[in-house]
């Protein structure tokens, strides 16, 4: 885990409501019973350095189950302005748990909630990931991006960037998500990208700025070759 940059990012936005709002993005920390909590530690006290107006985790919190590393995720709770939704490593691992142990971080599965940005408001979905119908949890995309797509101003999170059709369908202004690793370990990004239409970065579709960050941790091996670690800090500019 690898915590001591940030990338700083403009992303542009067809609203002008949105200029100026500050996104810090994490994804994929991956916590087992190996990562040193001092990794942890320094993520916390980079994040509490950083001017943000809201804090998204999309998925992949955990890579064990919780008992075994709740030191390490209680520390998550001191960050604020804090949202997270479910990975399919979280679903495995234990969804339940972790949302007990985060009681200070608003989880966003399947909900809209919303925060005021200079006299306006932003609308914030998130979709539990593509797994849930296996752990028997309800995904009802249409619904949600139904009621997400009347508010002028939108943001959807998803853990994978499949689910870039429900927001580029419903005129969402940014979807942002995580999930690949960026590949992790060239050549394995030709993998990836077999089954996912967006490796990392910046994208655009039509009106909606797409967003895949690739993430902290690392997944099956400790090792990451040509897909360095990231924290976004995500400045959306109109």
């Amino acid at each position: 885990m690898k915590t001591n940059t940030i990338n700083k990012l403009d992303i542009k936005v067809e609203k002008l409501a949105l200029d100026g709002f500050k996104i810090l993005h994490l994804s994929d920390l991956h916590i087992d019973t190996k990562t040193d909590i001092f990794y942890i530690e320094k993520l916390i006290d980079l994040c509490q350095k950083t001017k943000y107006d809201v804090l998204f985790i999309t998925g992949d919190i955990i890579d064990c189950k919780v008992s075994k590393i709740k030191d390490k995720l209680l520390l998550l709770n001191t960050l604020r302005n804090a949202y997270f939704i479910s990975g399919n490593h979280d679903l495995f691992y234990g969804l339940d748990e972790l949302k007990n142990i985060l009681s200070q971080i608003t989880f966003l599965d399947n909900k809209i909630e919303f925060i005021d940005f200079k006299d306006k408001e932003i609308a914030i979905g998130g979709l539990s990931d593509r797994f849930s119908k296996f752990f028997r949890i309800k995904r009802d995309e249409e619904k949600l991006l139904n009621t997400l797509s009347k508010y002028e101003n939108s943001i959807l999170l998803a853990h994978q960037p499949k689910d870039y059709e429900y927001a580029t369908k419903n005129y969402i202004d940014l979807f942002l998500c995580g999930h690949t690793h960026g590949g992790q370990i060239y050549p394995f990004h030709y993998i990836v990208k077999l089954f996912q239409p967006f490796l990392y970065g910046l994208h655009y579709i039509d009106k909606t700025a797409i967003y895949v960050n690739k993430g902290i941790g690392t997944w099956g091996v400790d090792f990451r070759y040509k897909a360095d670690s990231e924290i976004s800090l995500i400045n959306l500019i109109y």
